[in-house]
């Protein structure tokens, strides 16, 4: 049964009579818990046999995060590499966790979106079993126990590393919330970037990030720090206009989770190439 099936039938969307003993005890409100005690096979950590040698899996690349007044934005290019090799063009690497939250990776493709479908399903779970919403820390927490659980395999080189983020009410602004391989959360201040082209997207936000910048500038400045790190890192995937492919941009403000459309980043895209064009290593900040 599938992480998704699982969690319908735990959270009561399925009048199956059938149902194991299990999906009536009163037990914790962690679907991975519940997942580790019943059904451990269907733990992102136990999909891939252990080998000595680590398989050439596909690999994702650079994500990252800013905030704005009012909110939080995320952004990731769309390659995915398997060695020297190009695997996905149009990889998913930004994906909504919840209504007021959005999570993004980097690391091995095919448990980080088990790893992403896990924590969808956890946060469902929380809710219908305690009936309110987690924190944005609490969320931040649960999924970092997601990723302690694959800690065993992370340390065999099939690591995934999240970049997680979300709207938090009470104060009207986003938070940003990075990771290591242990899971332990750490909350990065304005703007975060993970992935092989992380060191080029940081520098890029260095120099264009501003505390109270509007969302088409932010939009604006994500699509330019992508761009520089596809300009250095072969792993990272820059705007492909030929094949229509552009980066995946998603905002959290507090009307919730929203994907910004093709049509608006492709014309920022088309933007950042023109600039190019005329000044191929993009803006420079002032010095004063």
């Amino acid at each position: 049964m599938s992480i998704e099936r699982r969690g319908a039938a735990v959270t009561g969307r399925t009048e199956d009579q059938g149902m194991p003993p299990e999906y009536f005890e009163a037990g914790s409100a962690s679907f991975v818990d519940f997942l580790r005690l019943h059904s451990p096979e269907l733990l992102p950590v136990n999909r891939v046999p252990g080998t000595g040698a680590v398989p050439d899996l596909p690999h994702g690349t650079t994500v990252l995060a800013l905030t704005f007044p009012g909110g939080v934005m995320m952004a990731g290019d769309r390659r995915a590499t398997q060695g020297n090799r190009i695997a996905y063009r149009e990889l998913e690497k930004v994906q909504r966790a919840d209504e007021y939250s959005v999570v993004s990776f980097a690391g091995t493709v095919g448990l980080a979106l088990e790893m992403v479908r896990l924590f969808q399903v956890e946060l469902e779970h929380y809710e219908k079993m305690e009936t309110v919403p987690l924190s944005l820390p609490g969320k931040a927490r649960r999924l970092g126990a997601v990723i302690q659980a694959n800690l065993a395999q992370a340390l065999q080189g099939l690591a995934v590393v999240p970049l997680f983020a979300g709207y938090e009410p009470g104060a009207d602004t986003g938070r940003i919330f990075t990771y290591d391989i242990t899971g332990a959360p750490q909350e990065a201040r304005g703007f975060h970037a993970d992935g092989s082209g992380s060191p080029y997207a940081l520098g890029s936000l260095k120099k264009l990030y501003r505390p109270g910048m509007s969302e088409e500038d932010a939009a604006l400045a994500c699509v330019q720090a992508l761009y520089d790190a596809a300009d250095d890192d072969s792993a990272t995937g820059g705007p492909d206009a030929a094949r229509r492919i552009y980066p995946t941009v998603a905002v959290v403000t507090g009307d919730g989770y929203r994907r910004l459309p093709e049509e608006q980043i492709s014309a920022i895209a088309g933007e950042v190439l023109d600039g190019r064009l005329r000044a191929p290593d993009g803006p420079v900040a002032p010095l004063r």
